[in-house]
């Protein structure tokens, strides 16, 4: 079968990778004063080098940064943005793993002025990122517009500002539009909306949530999948976009579960992107079946081998669950991921640097047994 020349890559991964002890140890020393920004921005680079030739030797044609110079996947693009600052408050997210719950608390945010894009951002992060990469094509991964709504709703913009919640969404929509717009010019030919809105809506307390904050929780997804559609409608051809959807990725442990089946036919027939990278590492995500609306032409990227633990999965049974896959979506469309990043925050997931590599090698190995792809 015939490789695939554009992102998303039948071996392909999400973004975040694990960070490495001095990394974290130079973050450490910077909060404390012990280090100049300078300082930490010289490891922080250092680490981005040796990562990129990681990727790049392990057979990836993908390569990011693995966010080594955020805290969260979300929050650091997200306060970046003109008009959005920290609340005072803070919001607490309930996650879960085989041990029973997790509580995750962080700056609530706050919409307070117009939402507008001043600097480009993580723009210096990826041109160095390009600068780096020898024979893999560098990704971006930002957080979807959707993810500066749900964290909050309707009660955390401002109404002094946006009285009509439609100026909102066209405020943020030329936002990100401009960001795109300047990602390209930057040479950014692979670009990522990470959104875990679009997978949290399947699970009914999610929902539930949604209507206690005054939202719509039966349509919010087709209003995102709307504002995401506005905010890459002048992507230039040359940029493929993907979206990534899990339930939660924070010190292996979720949010919600559920399969993809609410939220499906307007998600896979509508949203303006070239592929889907899918969570489908165990029974939380549900079957393949939702996968019958995927038109032709969008590529799937199967998140079978997960980040949340270190044991290894086999070929066999991945290579069995990309057959089930295939059942719904033809196999020329289909590719191989984690089902999420492996260091959502910066604490990371529950397993080794070691570990993880062998997860990224096997996705690597199977995708090439399964799709002759190199």
């Amino acid at each position: 079968m015939a490789a695939s020349s554009r992102p998303p890559f039948r071996a392909d991964h999400v973004g975040s990778l694990l960070r490495p002890a001095r990394l974290l140890t130079a973050r450490e020393d910077r909060a404390a004063g012990r280090i100049t920004a300078e300082e930490l921005r010289a490891v922080e680079d250092d680490a981005i080098r040796e990562v990129v030739r990681l990727q790049e030797s392990i057979g990836l044609r993908t390569a990011t940064d693995g966010e080594f110079r955020r805290t969260s996947w979300h929050m650091d693009f997200i306060y970046q943005l003109g008009g959005i600052d920290p609340a005072d408050e803070k919001l607490t997210v309930q996650f879960f793993n085989e041990s029973g719950k997790l509580e995750f608390q962080s700056a609530a945010l706050r919409v307070h002025d117009r939402v507008k894009l001043t600097d480009t951002i993580f723009g210096d992060a990826f041109s160095f990122l390009k600068q780096q990469v020898g024979t893999g094509t560098p990704k971006l991964t930002i957080p979807s517009p959707s993810m500066v709504h749900y964290r909050g709703g309707r009660a955390a913009i401002d109404t002094g500002v946006y009285p009509d919640l439609d100026q909102f969404w066209t405020d943020l929509s030329a936002a990100y539009a401009e960001q795109v717009r300047r990602l390209a010019d930057l040479g950014c030919t692979y670009l990522q909306f990470d959104d875990t809105s679009l997978a949290y809506l399947n699970d009914p307390r999610q929902r539930e949530m949604v209507a206690a904050q005054g939202g719509d929780p039966e349509h919010q997804h087709e209003r995102y999948i709307r504002q995401i559609n506005a905010s890459l409608a002048g992507r230039p051809d040359t940029m493929s976009v993907t979206t990534h959807m899990c339930r939660g990725n924070f010190r292996s442990s979720w949010a919600a579960e559920g399969g993809y089946d609410f939220v499906a036919e307007a998600l896979f027939t509508q949203l303006d992107v070239d592929g889907f990278f899918l969570e489908y590492d165990d029974e939380r995500s549900g079957d393949f079946a939702p996968l019958r609306f995927v038109p032709p032409g969008k590529k799937v990227v199967l998140g079978l081998v997960t980040t949340k633990r270190g044991e290894l999965e086999s070929k066999d049974d991945l290579k069995r669950r990309i057959d089930e896959a295939a059942r719904y979506v033809p196999l020329e469309q289909l590719c191989l991921s984690p089902q999420c990043g492996f260091s959502s925050t910066v604490e990371g997931n529950a397993l080794t640097q070691e570990e993880q590599v062998a997860k990224l090698r096997l996705i690597v190995e199977t995708a090439q047994e399964v799709w002759g792809d190199n």
